[in-house]
């Protein structure tokens, strides 16, 4: 007999699986890293994630003959959600270029405190005592992530860097928000096209209109061109395969494996880029994680 498509897979192969899908975002962003440093533009590098995850969506969107259509109302939502999905991927981006890989996704990945807090300022969700003691467990966290020495003034490039990755967390809550609020009822693969044609198109836009000087440069060298093409690849076939396997992946159960990320980018930025936090960041990054799977495990 034919098994149901919509069974759930053996969660040791899904934790794998989301596992392998975090480590490969993670890598996206040691792959940009590479790219940045030999002279790849901003704006190439977001414009080349995005074709490649296009093509992918789409392919995913023909493959299961969802249809494309928006209803009218929903439009300038699925709009909105480009938009901030461009300026999320070009903050993130800057963010990595200025400070450690692992600090900024660390930073990223606090989307979902600041999600649950606008939930219960706008009457969303009702507060709870365990939630709240779990974000203030994650700031704790943070506290020790960002290590600030008060005696010794704070770089320029670094409070930029904690800045713009601090502030793709909070574009990244708000899509979630209108992903939940909003859009619920597109399918996923349908309502990721858009986005992602809404980023190509923005893309573009700004790089014929040379809205950031050298946003979008040529790579140097090989090992620019070869950062380029990993970033994209890399990206795109995680999103894919989360988008392909959800069904089958018990998210409601699975989905804080993905905090992952931040973990893989330690180990790969160390790795290949030589970069290290400190035995106190670590700490802290460590904190952080279990705050945001506990709110993750909480929440599901």
């Amino acid at each position: 007999m034919q098994s149901n498509p919509t069974e759930f897979l053996p969660r040791p192969i899904a934790i794998a699986l989301l596992i392998m899908s975090a480590t490969l975002f993670a890598g996206n962003h040691i792959a940009a890293r590479f790219a940045f440093d030999n002279g790849t533009g901003l704006l190439l590098a977001v414009l080349a994630r995005s074709t490649m995850s296009l093509i992918f969506m789409l392919s995913i969107v023909k493959l299961r003959q969802a249809s494309m259509a928006i209803p009218a109302p929903l439009r300038k939502w699925q709009v909105l959600l480009g938009f901030l999905i461009a300026a999320q991927s070009l903050c993130l981006y800057s963010a990595i270029t200025l400070i450690p890989v692992a600090m900024a996704l660390l930073l990223v990945n606090t989307w979902p405190m600041m999600f649950i807090l606008a939930s219960w300022l706008a009457g969303k969700k009702a507060p709870n005592l365990k939630t709240f003691l779990l974000l203030m467990f994650i700031l704790f966290g943070l506290i020790l992530v960002l290590n600030i020495d008060t005696d010794i003034p704070l770089t320029h490039d670094w409070l930029i860097g904690v800045g713009l990755a601090t502030f793709s967390a909070m574009l990244l809550a708000a899509t979630m928000w209108i992903t939940q609020y909003q859009l619920a009822g597109i399918p996923g693969s349908v309502r990721s096209s858009y986005i992602m044609m809404i980023v190509v198109s923005l893309m573009l836009v700004a790089a014929w209109g040379e809205w950031l000087p050298g946003g979008s440069a040529l790579p140097e060298n090989e090992t620019g061109w070869i950062g380029l093409v990993c970033l994209a690849l890399l990206y795109a076939v995680a999103i894919t395969t989360l988008f392909v396997l959800t069904p089958r992946l018990d998210m409601a159960r699975n989905s804080p494996v993905l905090n992952f990320e931040p973990v893989a980018s330690l180990f790969l930025a160390y790795g290949f880029l030589g970069q290290t936090l400190n035995s106190v960041q670590l700490i802290g990054g460590a904190i952080v994680m279990i705050g945001i799977m506990g709110i993750g495990m909480s929440r599901a």
